[in-house]
């Protein structure tokens, strides 16, 4: 796994991981990993399919995911009214070549240090704990 880490004295804006599979398969294994993880899914947006329609571009396998835990959004945004300019959580699953697939997931303690609120450092911390278990488990 990377992305976790401190570089340059900043953390890592996502945590991904490389895996052995499908591009299909890994999609639905990442959506039951997030529901495990107490998160819904209330968007998908398929990169590849997109680009095409609206570009006539060919792209590779590109899903974004955006996933919501109702209970962490909600201290969330009790903390920090306006965080929803940062909501819902994005993961990302993508295919580099056939059977090799990043997932990765947006590291929320990282695109919230610089807010400064302590309340909701701490919900971005819950959220980064449970982003990273899900990109573990996929």
């Amino acid at each position: 796994m990377r992305g976790a880490e401190r570089t340059e004295g900043t953390m890592t804006y996502h945590i991904s991981r490389m895996i052995k599979a499908g591009f299909d398969e890994t999609v639905a294994r990442v959506k039951a990993e997030l529901a495990k993880e107490g998160f819904g899914v209330l968007t998908e947006i398929d990169v590849r399919a997109t680009l095409k329609a609206k570009l006539g571009v060919e792209f590779r396998n590109y899903r974004i995911l955006g996933a919501c835990n109702p209970q962490l959004a909600y201290g969330a945004l009790e903390a920090e009214d306006r965080i929803g300019v940062m909501l819902p959580c994005n993961v990302v699953v993508q295919e580099h070549a056939p059977g090799e697939v990043e997932v990765s997931a947006i590291n929320p303690v990282a695109a919230m240090e610089r807010i400064g609120n302590q309340g909701l450092t701490e919900t971005a911390g819950q959220v980064t704990g449970k982003l990273m278990k899900v990109v573990e488990s996929v």
